[in-house]
């Protein structure tokens, strides 16, 4: 709650790259409803996978996995289940689909927070929903699972209840009293949540949850149809550094927010950008399935599958998606990192 405190908010200064930024979000967030009125199968498609991506990318940047088959028959309902990782997967699954389908019905509370808490350990035996009962710490872990490095000391157990009372409070005045950007004080939320850090475990899928509701409340709909997760999980490096780099100085409100907030904003106009074009092409491509996959492939920027490609290009067969791979393959543009089922390609660099 120290970032949102009036004393400190007064403080923050916005220059004229920041502002440029907040223009290009609104400029798009303006144009978002001209692409919810067209192609409404190609949405559901992006709907679907954003779902997928979303459950699967949130949940794997806890170190929660499953395989993709496994992830997709959960998130889809056709499969129930069967270990600890894919109830937590079908516990976010649920928390997700409550925010798409009811966003607008769900306020920014405490109890909304517990309820997101305890919906993503809802098929667990543990029970989730309860504030943390014990003082935790945010660590760094090397390949043993052994602590090398303690990042952040969040606040105390017997503290949180008074603090995660007090976020919701002064989230409450900047916006509706103080009238304060929306677009400011939404990562500031999320900043605040994560360095009270209010649950033993599960706090950084219930920040992602929170993101996505708290954007719907002032019309970012973006993550409908993109996901923000994936964003995340694709630049995590950068993520984690810039939450460290904010959350210096938290506890006594000498700390620097606009490292997590640039960065807050980056992977939102990331996600608009990505939506337009996906959206965009495929109404320009005029039906052109091989200019689909084409189009879906420049926008990688890693490693993909055959899998990544078809989630993305509604309506085409892995056919058909084997045979445009295998032409850029021979026009020197994507180069296979493996074969199998395991098998990967990489755009070359140029």
């Amino acid at each position: 709650m120290h970032s949102l405190q009036t004393k400190y908010l007064k403080q923050l200064a916005f220059d004229g790259a920041d502002i440029s930024t907040l223009k290009t979000i609104g400029e798009y967030k303006g144009k978002q409803a001209l692409f919810f009125t067209q192609t409404p199968e190609i949405l559901e498609t992006l709907k679907q996978v954003s779902i997928i991506e979303s459950s699967e990318s949130s949940n794997r940047l806890e170190g929660i996995t499953a395989p993709l088959k496994r992830i997709e028959g959960i998130i889809l309902q056709s499969a129930q289940p069967r270990n600890r990782s894919e109830q937590e997967i079908a516990g976010y699954r649920d928390a997700i689909n409550l925010i798409h389908e009811s966003a607008e019905h769900i306020p920014f509370s405490e109890n909304i927070i517990l309820q997101m808490h305890s919906m993503i350990y809802r098929y667990l035996p543990s029970e989730g929903g309860f504030w943390k009962k014990r003082d935790n710490e945010i660590v760094e872990r090397d390949a043993d699972g052994s602590i090398t490095r303690i990042r952040f000391k969040p606040t105390s157990a017997i503290a949180t209840p008074g603090q995660m009372t007090k976020l919701i409070e002064y989230y409450d005045v900047a916006l509706n009293h103080e009238k304060k950007e929306p677009l400011v004080i939404i990562p500031l939320a999320i900043l605040d949540f994560l360095c009270i850090h209010p649950f033993s475990d599960g706090n950084g899928r219930v920040a992602r949850l929170l993101t996505l509701l708290l954007l719907y409340h002032f019309g970012y709909e973006v993550g409908r149809y993109i996901s923000l997760e994936r964003i995340f999980e694709e630049s995590g490096e950068t993520y984690y550094e810039s939450l460290e780099k904010s959350s210096a100085g938290w506890h006594d409100g000498t700390h620097d927010v606009m490292p997590w907030v640039t960065y807050f904003w980056g992977v939102l106009l990331r996600a608009y950008k990505e939506f337009e074009d996906r959206v965009g092409s495929i109404r320009t491509s005029k039906g052109s399935k091989t200019e689909q996959i084409r189009k879906a492939v420049e926008r990688k920027i890693g490693p993909f599958s055959i899998t990544d490609i078809e989630r993305e290009c509604a309506g085409t067969s892995r056919d058909m998606v084997r045979r445009v791979l295998r032409q850029l393959r021979d026009e020197d543009i994507i180069v296979s990192t493996g074969k199998g089922r395991n098998a990967k390609w990489m755009r070359k660099k140029n």
